[in-house]
Parts: structure tokens; sequence; C-alpha cells
């Protein structure tokens, strides 16, 4: 399928080209580029023009670059623009202009990516859904997504976070949205603010390129509420709140966990309706409600939204349940090593307290990045969750975890160490035969390398 041809892209550009092709897609990784792919030559932690060799010579139908790069001869297939992110962000613009799908906008401190993932499958069953298929939710990775949405797409998911105020504004903007939903706001990248109040205005940020013909999604359960509906009140979109509240438009009225399916009962605009999904946790359960309202906000009959939500499973990294053998029987894994802080720890933590096992609960890890000042006392408080008590054993990474260590009761210390590879080592000894292990720390800590051994045990 011809997703860019050469006249499109140097129309889009204003860029210059060297003879005619075209590109079935947009790579930015020689590593996993496919023949017919346009090669995007982003500056990021490394130079893209060093690679552009390497991707022609991988089959690359041609490459986006602001110079011809060393080694690459000039009659070479190249689109050459004064700067490739500024090129990239225009192709957005304009992948965004020549297609009539629908365009749903997705943030928040937790549940971005889960939430992007749920709305693919739930929308599935209602026409063609593009979404990214990772975590392309900043500066480069929001205008590559747009730029590789197919003119015949029915639905786009687009995931928008930030680190810092004022970066989610302009990508709402570029992708101009129709569906605007923000999952909750909670205590992250608090290097970054002074207040959580603080966060809820960054956030609030979607919505401000909505008009009186679009839609505004929002978890009325937060405290900082109002600073969102404030904002959606001042662009005149239409709110459509949910949560447990007994305001909410879309509202939970009951959590029912079986195994790895949850079962949701919801009063939708005063009509009671069941949802499922094939992961456990009340988190999801919150998400999954923003997902349906999407979908009808788009225009998806309500009844295919919920068949397809029934297909959803938790992601790796964030939640996916697996089995492992061992000599003398078998545990369960639960992977939420993605990402963490405290309010995704929490709710990881809950689901954990939350298993039958037939042996131990065992939680591994890892520490939480980007809580400012007031990291260690964070960590230390993850000790004081209700779930904890539900848990039997904890497995600590990192200089900062050592506060939950010392807050923990000593019955539930396990091994604390400084780092993830210190770990691994140990992981033989640390499990048994019918545990129920959950692994979840900060990208930085590494504990995934925790969930390829422990996958590896039987291998």
């Amino acid at each position: 399928m011809t997703l860019w041809t050469a006249k499109e892209a140097v129309l889009a550009t204003n860029g210059k080209t060297t003879g005619d092709w075209v590109a079935n897609g947009l790579s930015i990784d020689t590593r996993s580029i496919t023949k017919g792919e346009m090669f995007i030559a982003l500056k990021d932690q490394r130079d893209g023009h060093d690679f552009v060799a390497n991707a022609l010579a991988a089959g690359a139908s041609v490459a986006l670059v602001s110079r011809v790069p060393d080694g690459v001869p000039e009659d070479a297939p190249l689109l050459i623009v004064d700067d490739v992110l500024n090129a990239l962000q225009d192709m957005a613009q304009f992948a965004r202009a020549r297609t009539d799908a629908h365009v749903i906008g997705v943030t928040g401190s937790v549940g971005k990516t889960s939430t992007k993932e749920m709305l693919r499958k739930a929308l599935s069953d209602c026409g063609r859904v593009h979404a990214a298929e990772r975590s392309f939710n900043n500066h480069w990775g929001v205008p590559l997504t747009l730029a590789r949405m197919p003119a015949d797409t029915d639905y786009a998911v687009i995931e928008i976070g930030m680190n810092h105020p004022d970066e989610i504004r302009p990508l709402a903007k570029l992708a101009d949205l129709d569906v605007a939903i923000v999952t909750n706001v909670a205590a992250v990248h608090m290097e970054a603010f002074e207040s959580i109040e603080q966060i809820a205005h960054a956030k609030a940020e979607i919505f401000e390129s909505l008009n009186a013909n679009t839609t505004a999604i929002v978890n009325c359960d937060i405290p900082t509420v109002s600073i969102l509906t404030d904002m959606v009140t001042k662009v005149d979109a239409k709110l459509v709140t949910f949560g447990q509240n007994k305001s909410a438009d879309y509202r939970i009225l009951k959590i029912e966990g079986v195994g790895a399916v949850t079962k949701v009962i919801a009063d939708i605009d005063g009509q009671e309706r069941m949802y499922e999904f094939q992961a456990a946790g009340d988190h999801f359960a919150m998400n999954a409600l923003a997902v349906l309202a999407a979908g009808v906000a788009v225009g998806c009959d309500l009844d295919k939204v919920i068949r397809g939500m029934a297909k959803w499973t938790a992601p790796v990294g964030r939640g996916a349940r697996s089995v492992v053998a061992l000599n003398d029987g078998q545990i369960t894994l639960i992977d939420e090593s993605y990402n963490a802080n405290p309010s995704s720890m929490a709710s990881a933590l809950a689901v954990l307290g939350a298993c039958t096992p037939t042996g131990r609960r065992v939680a591994i890890l890892g520490e939480m990045g980007e809580l400012g000042e007031t990291e260690l006392q964070r960590h230390g408080e993850l000790a004081d969750l209700d779930s904890v008590v539900n848990v039997d054993i904890f497995h600590l990474v990192g200089p900062m975890m050592k506060e939950m260590y010392n807050a923990l009761p000593v019955g539930k210390r396990g091994v604390w160490v400084n780092s993830a590879d210190d770990l691994v080592g140990q992981i033989n000894a640390l499990l048994m035969a019918g545990d129920t292990v959950m692994v979840k720390g900060s990208n930085y800590t590494r504990v995934s390398r925790v969930v390829d051994v422990i996958k590896n045990i039987s291998a």
C-alpha cells in the first residue's frame, strides 16, 4: 500500500527530491526498517544522517534528510528539507488534513498506552483503526504517528505525553482532535512541577484546541477535576465525565475480577451495561470506561465497542500475565516492568494483593523516577498502602527503595539490592512453585531484565 508519493511529500514539506518514488511506510530505525519505507533521519540521541546509507542498503525507498549524508551519492533517493523534525510535522499536518478519520487523543499521568491499546481493540469492529505501535507520545512520536496514518483511516488514536509544561499543547493542536481524554492526574514528573495542580493545568492543554464540535472526556474522581473541566468550558467543547462519582456520565457500579478477566457493570447515561476485558485491575476498568465514552463520541455503536473491548489483553510490561514452568510446578508472572510512579505502583500492588495463588504473592519493585524533592518520602510511603498486607514478600531494587525496605514489616522484607543486575543472579533462589510474582519499576531501573530472567527459568 502506498502511504506517501514523492509528489505528496514535496507538497507537504516544500522539500526537494531526486527522481520519483513511493513509500509504503515511515521508519526512524534501520534495525527494523523494511523494504519500501521512507527513512527519517531525525537527530535525537544520535544523528539519523549517519544511518542513511544503511537504510538505503536495507531497502528504504527514500530518506528524509536536511543534507546529503557522507557516503551517500547525490543522486540517491533523498527528500531534502531545511529541518527533518519540522518536515515530519508538516507531513503529519498533511496526513491529518487528507483523511476523514475521527482522531482521539489520550493523555494522563498513568494509563495512556493501555488506554490507546484498548481503543485500538474496542474500535476494531467499527472501522479501520490507526494507532502507534509503541509509546510514541512525544515531540517526534506524535507527528510520526500522524504521518503514518493512511488516508482511508476511520479512527486514529494518538497518545500524547509530557514531562514539562507546554509540551501537550502543540501536539494536540497538530493532531486536530475530535475527542480528547484525560485518564487521570497524579504526582508524576514532579521534578518539573511544584504541585499536582500544575500537572493538571499541563494535562488540560489537550483541550485548548477543541471547539463546540468536539468532545472532552474527563475522570471526575480526581481532586483536580475542576482545572480540567474549566478548560473544557472555556473552549465550549462537549464534556463527558467518567468514574465512580455519582455525578459521572459513565459511572462504574461494580468491578469483579475472575482470574485474569475483569467484568464491570456501569451506568452509562442512565442505562446499566456490562463490559469485560482480558486483564486484572480496577485502574483498567476506569480506563475502559473512558474508551466506551470515546467510542460513542466518534459515532460508534456501543455494543460493537463493548464487543471489541472484550478482546483486549494487557500489553507487555503493563500487566501482561504468563505462566512459567519450574521443575516442581509453575509460577504466574505479572509483568508491570514498563514504568512506575506512586499511582501505578498502588494499582499494581492492589492487583497482586487480590490474587489467589496456591503459593505466595511476591513483589519485585524497582525505584520510581522524576519525583522531585519528596522522592525518598514517596518510596517509604509505599509500605503504607493497604494492599501491602496481602503481599507476602517484597524484593526491592535501587537506593531509594531502601526507604520502603526499612518501612516494611520485618516479615515482608525479602532482599534489597542496589541494581537489577544484582538481583538477576538470585532469582532462582527467591521464587517457589505456586508463587504469583509481580515485577514493576521505572524504566531506568531495568527491572525488565528480571522479567526476562524469570521467563527463561524453564528454558
